[in-house]
């Protein structure tokens, strides 16, 4: 952790660090900042109580008149195993409420970028519904990026960050309708160049016909995949949340909405529009679910620190 503060209020953020067994290393460095002026305090702290240091940096207003940096560091000392030893729980379960907040609001910005994965993961996955291909539906998964906004809102919900909300539920609103637009565009240039499949038909293909029949398991898959997802973020485990990518039908069911909608075929048309709505629905709701336990937990954590060092 690096903090930069006025020479008075760095002072403080000193004292206060020193008294906190989770912290260690702290240096003071006096006058050695410019924009803005002041002294560096640093330290490394316990995974498990970063967040709630920051809350006590927050408590000094070190965010307006000064910054406060986290960085992921592998310290190895005795004295490092003894902070963490103090800190309740485990650094592998500690949800830094500041990284999966900076991480979640890179992640739901409606770039031209995100917009690109959404339209190419879309196509990916209507070739994969006409050759009836499971690796390239799975393919197609892995490159829609649509779990970043999703993982926004639920963030937002819980944060209650009204922004964050606005930009997560635009990001989705614009690319999914993208999705369905570029697999519109595709299926019908794919017809035009006449390489589908003579056999192609929507109401005929096993794919096609999964992705359209939303049931009881594509809740429950999507309600587990959204407590994966978030626990993926929250807990920086990244080779989980691949899985997640890969489980939920989000990207295949709006490619396929595309296609059902350009042979005319409605009734795949709305058994993909549901599955699209199961998914998501599901998955925002297990998501903020599981995050507002999260919080939970952080909020009796920080009450508990706060009364010892009362």
């Amino acid at each position: 952790m690096r903090i930069v503060a006025p020479p008075d209020r760095a002072r403080e953020v000193h004292a206060l660090l020193c008294a906190t067994r989770s912290a260690i290393d702290v240096v003071h460095i006096p006058g050695v900042s410019q924009r803005p002026d002041g002294d560096l305090v640093m330290c490394d702290v316990a995974r498990e109580d970063a967040s709630v240091i920051v809350a006590d940096l927050k408590e000094l207003a070190i965010d307006r008149i000064g910054s406060i940096s986290l960085s992921a560091v592998d310290t190895i000392s005795e004295l490092a195993a003894e902070a963490e030893r103090y800190a309740p729980g485990t650094p592998a379960d500690a949800v830094v409420w500041e990284e999966l907040e900076q991480r979640t609001s890179e992640s739901v910005e409606l770039s031209g970028v995100f917009l690109l994965y959404m339209a190419l993961a879309a196509i990916i996955a209507g070739v994969g519904i006409i050759l009836d291909s499971e690796v390239l539906i799975v393919g197609a998964m892995v490159v829609g990026p649509e779990f970043g906004p999703i993982a926004g809102f639920c963030v937002a919900a819980v944060q209650r960050k009204a922004d964050l909300a606005r930009r997560s539920a635009l990001a989705l609103a614009v690319g999914f309708p993208l999705a369905i637009l570029s697999a519109f565009v595709a299926t019908a240039a794919f017809d035009g160049a006449d390489v589908t499949p003579d056999d192609f038909s929507t109401a005929h293909h096993t794919l096609a016909g999964i992705i359209s029949s939303p049931d009881a398991f594509a809740f429950v898959v999507a309600a587990a995949a959204g407590v994966a997802g978030m626990l993926s973020l929250s807990t920086a485990k990244s080779g989980a949340l691949i899985g997640v990518l890969i489980s939920v039908t989000t990207i295949p069911a709006a490619s396929n909405i595309g296609i059902a909608a350009y042979y005319g075929d409605w009734h795949t048309f709305r058994g993909s529009v549901g599955q699209l709505a199961v998914n998501l629905a599901a998955i925002l709701l297990a998501g903020t679910l599981t995050l507002a336990i999260q919080r939970m937990l952080y909020e009796r954590r920080r009450r508990r620190h706060v009364g010892r060092r009362e």
